[in-house]
């Protein structure tokens, strides 16, 4: 274990173990305060690499879309918004209490339900796309929740994940690394309710597969055709692939 995780013993956070129970406790902690902190700590660049992954999407009238880690649902209602008929899953009560709030006039088209990454309730084949922004990278056996993705997606559907990635020029890299050593913590400790949280965040962000990896995994899962587009320089990438 290390220093920091000792000192996180008893803190409302998740360690890179990413046991499901402590990761869903700590976002049901900071949901209340998380669009605003996620807005503040991404220097507001979070809602531009969402409208990349709903146009990515594509979401076209009466598709069936699931967002999966769909917390406060704002990727959910966008896709509502462009006439798709979407299935917010998450597995944090908290997170889906704040979403139940932004849905509005949206709840008629998007259906909330509770549910694991590694174990999604619904029948195989039922969507026509699947989705997941930032939410892949918090999920304990990430082989098993891309098989589940291709399990629930029809024939020909498409997957699209947005996460945040590991940017490609040397020099960029090494400022990404300092900013979410150094700057993010003390951003979260003024800006965020559970600060400790935001600190697991940015070590799950430092920790997690690059780009090739994740197309590796994605085809080891059963998706075809797996590419992605690196956003900001690969700071966020942008995962596509086709259920065969």
């Amino acid at each position: 274990m290390s220093r920091w995780h000792a000192i996180m013993r008893g803190v409302t956070a998740a360690d890179l173990a990413k046991e499901p129970r402590s990761v869903a406790s700590m976002f049901d902690a900071v949901a209340p305060n998380y669009d605003f902190a996620d807005a503040v700590m991404t220097l507001g660049l979070v809602n531009w690499w969402r409208r990349q992954t709903l146009a990515e999407v594509d979401p076209r009238p009466g598709e069936r879309i699931l967002d999966l880690a769909a917390g406060t649902c704002s990727s959910s209602v966008a896709l509502a918004k462009r006439g798709a008929r979407v299935v917010a899953c998450d597995f944090s009560e908290g997170m889906l209490r704040q979403g139940r709030r932004r849905l509005g006039v949206w709840s008629y088209q998007v259906g909330l339900i509770g549910g694991d990454a590694t174990g999604l309730p619904f029948a195989d084949g039922v969507f026509d796309k699947v989705t997941i922004s930032f939410g892949l990278r918090n999920v304990q056996d990430v082989p098993q929740a891309l098989a589940e993705l291709r399990r629930v997606a029809k024939p020909g559907g498409a997957l699209v994940v947005c996460e945040f990635s590991r940017p490609v020029w040397r020099p960029y890299r090494a400022l990404y690394r300092w900013y979410l050593t150094y700057v993010m913590p003390v951003v979260a400790k003024v800006v965020a309710t559970n600060s400790p949280a935001y600190r697991y965040l940015a070590e799950s962000i430092w920790a997690w597969a690059d780009q090739a990896e994740l197309e590796r995994q994605l085809e080891l899962a059963g998706w075809t055709r797996a590419s992605h587009r690196n956003v900001m320089g690969g700071i966020v990438a942008l995962h596509t692939a086709t259920a065969n």
